[in-house]
């Protein structure tokens, strides 16, 4: 993809953006091992501690003014690189602004742990969420999934596991979502090579987490979210993505979906934005107003 497709306020910090190649597996390895070793930050006003919960990780964030609303937080990566302490200042800032006490997970990576390791891991943090939820001082009531990336391909799913458990779920707020394997199979979608997230990447990191599964007729339930078929009972979602990132189509017709079963929708499609770019360039004035409407929308679904 030619840099001329980048939004212009966008382009100086596209070209300055990291680049792991994920489809050479020592770079893969070195990355996944780096990811572990991300050191937090913590944003004024908002407390952050850890724990484990059968022996997943759990980061807490609590803010100075708890609004009794709470969101498990899914942190991106390919399902295969990522830890929940790189989301830090976002889970923080979203604390801060909304009032909600936020559970970011720090799930297993793909290949070492394959689906449903990760899937799992996540409704581990989220039955944590709501059997604490009174002692956390959080109504039961309004209590959102949310992520970014694969950690929104995860969310999506974990949402519909949830529902299927019985739980409520107030929202899902969905960071430019990987939700198809299919759009991994698909060999046509290589030569765009989108900046940050191709489809190459997207083979390698579907492949560690489904194996040969990647594109088959069917799969196990929860394993992408865009497989299943019926989507009735969804809560209202919030989700952006952008008009040349390569999850662009598959995150549209799965907003599309949503709608057509019944579900309150907000779509935001970003001009120019290559994957991602909130999460690698958070300061760019584009990344602050995006965060700002998402904060504003999950601050008023959440309200008592």
């Amino acid at each position: 993809m030619d840099i001329s497709a980048v939004n212009p306020a966008l382009r100086a910090a596209t070209e300055k953006a990291p680049a792991v190649n994920i489809e050479n597996g020592a770079t893969r390895w070195l990355a996944a091992t780096a990811s572990s070793l991300i050191p937090g930050k913590r944003v004024e006003g908002v407390e952050r501690r850890t724990l484990r919960h059968d022996g997943v990780k759990l980061r807490v964030y609590t803010p100075a003014q708890p609004s009794g609303a709470g969101l498990l937080w899914i942190h991106g990566g390919g399902l295969v690189l990522g830890s929940a302490a790189m989301d830090d200042v976002h889970c923080g800032e979203t604390a801060r602004d909304t009032g909600a006490t936020i559970v970011s997970v720090d799930y297993r990576l793909a290949p070492k742990h394959p689906f449903p390791a990760a899937i799992d891991d996540c409704f581990t943090g989220w039955q944590w969420l709501r059997a604490d939820a009174e002692a956390l001082g959080l109504d039961g009531e309004r209590l959102a999934i949310g992520g970014q990336s694969a950690g929104g391909g995860l969310a999506a799913s974990l949402v519909q596991r949830a529902i299927d458990a019985g739980d409520p779920v107030a929202a899902q707020w969905l960071f430019c979502p990987m939700l198809d394997d299919r759009t991994a199979s698909d060999r046509g979608h290589d030569a765009a090579d989108h900046f940050i997230w191709s489809n190459r990447s997207n083979r390698v990191g579907w492949s560690s987490y489904l194996g040969s599964a990647v594109g088959a007729e069917s799969l196990p339930p929860y394993a992408a979210p865009a497989r299943r078929e019926d989507l009735r009972g969804m809560p209202p979602t919030w989700m952006y993505t952008s008009d040349i990132e390569l999850f662009h189509d598959e995150d549209v017709d799965y907003a599309n979906r949503l709608r057509a079963a019944g579900t309150d929708v907000t779509l935001e499609v970003v001009d120019g934005a290559p994957h991602g770019f909130e999460a690698w360039a958070p300061g760019h004035p584009m990344a602050r107003r995006l965060f700002a409407t998402a904060r504003d929308w999950l601050g008023e679904r959440l309200a008592p």
